[in-house]
């Protein structure tokens, strides 16, 4: 579902994402991993089209995302770290909004808006405006709106940065229901605990380039004597 074949992006003398090759299959939540300007949040931004790349092929669900944007960015949800809201707007506002952008029929939209600020407990909140939520309600409600439209491949830029650990737990529920589903899932993380817990492959990106991919296992068996995620990400990002 996710196909990144030489993807290359430079700024200046900095060479920010270095010839990545990934297949992230259907149905897989991949966890994405490297330090602070290791290459993921551009990666991540050339894939939903923000940032264009210099060279290599990107695509989504089968679509080829330089021949047909719109198709690709279609099938493709995005939750970025530091997500906007429409602060004047209500969450069923925002939610009812969101559909119309991904030209949902109106009567869909209707139904489903409601139903999903359930699914994230926002229901008592729903006509309170998005300025007066706290920063994990507002998360919830941007979790809600990008899975409206049901896409089949979901990014997710740390998504569990000041989330209290219901709001969290939520969350992974969340993601491994919707993997279970069919959807993609790629999501970057400081938090290797959670990595470790609920990623099916884990890739880690230094210095723009994929340094290590594959299961727990395999990435263990791979690295004699590393039997921490922790252990094996220090060494490979800190040489």
């Amino acid at each position: 579902m996710i196909q990144l074949q030489h993807l290359n992006k430079s700024y200046g003398k900095l060479q920010a994402v270095d010839d990545l090759c990934l297949d992230v299959p259907s149905g897989e939540l991949f966890c994405f991993l490297g330090p602070n300007g290791a290459g993921k949040t551009t990666s991540i931004k050339m894939m939903t089209g923000l940032v264009k790349p210099d060279s290599g092929s990107i695509h989504l669900a089968g679509v080829d995302a330089a021949k047909e944007p719109v198709l690709a960015r279609s099938q493709l949800g995005y939750i970025p770290d530091m997500p906007f809201i429409y602060e004047r707007l209500t969450p069923m506002e925002f939610l009812l909004f969101t559909g119309d952008l991904y030209q949902m029929p109106r009567d869909v939209v209707r139904e489903k808006a409601p139903r999903m600020l359930e699914i994230f407990g926002m229901m008592d909140r729903a006509h309170a405006l998005n300025r007066d939520l706290s920063h994990g309600m507002r998360q919830r409600v941007i979790y809600a709106a990008t899975l409206m439209h049901e896409p089949k491949v979901l990014l997710v830029d740390e998504p569990f940065i000041g989330l209290d650990p219901h709001s969290i737990r939520l969350i992974k529920d969340l993601l491994r229901e919707h993997t279970k589903r069919g959807m993609t899932v790629l999501m970057t993380t400081h938090i290797l605990a959670i990595a470790e817990e609920i990623g099916d492959r884990i890739g880690i990106i230094n210095q723009g380039k994929l340094v290590a991919c594959g299961t727990l296992e395999e990435l263990n068996t791979a690295t004699p004597g590393m039997s921490k995620l922790e252990d094996l990400f220090l060494e490979l990002t800190l040489r």
